[in-house]
């Protein structure tokens, strides 16, 4: 009831191997000197932009912000560590002061 089914390995269709390639041999020819052409100047893709002051303080201020809120999370991560730490340590003072207590009595 529960067998597992092997697959049947299928049978290959058409050609087994794939048709040899045929290599057509070239004549070396030497490099012929060719004049550069004239420069040519680019044409940029996208206007340049341009900073004024106003949109340089933006990005300035933009960039103090989210410094300050990356340094906020990660001070409130660094602190929630230290807190859990300070807990664990405290239950493992009790438990201990706990089973020192219970040998004691007996």
């Amino acid at each position: 009831m529960l067998r597992p089914k092997v697959p049947t390995m299928p049978t290959p269709t058409g050609l087994g191997t794939p048709p040899a390639v045929v290599v057509e041999p070239t004549a070396v020819r030497p490099n012929v000197a060719t004049p550069p052409a004239a420069p040519t100047t680019p044409t940029p893709s996208r206007p340049t932009l341009q900073l004024t002051p106003g949109t340089a303080l933006a990005l300035v201020g933009g960039g103090t912000a989210v410094v300050l809120v990356l340094g906020a999370v990660l001070v409130s991560l660094l602190l929630a560590v230290a807190i859990t730490g300070a807990s664990v340590a405290v239950c493992a003072v009790v438990l201990r002061s706990l089973l020192a207590s219970e040998t004691k009595r007996r």
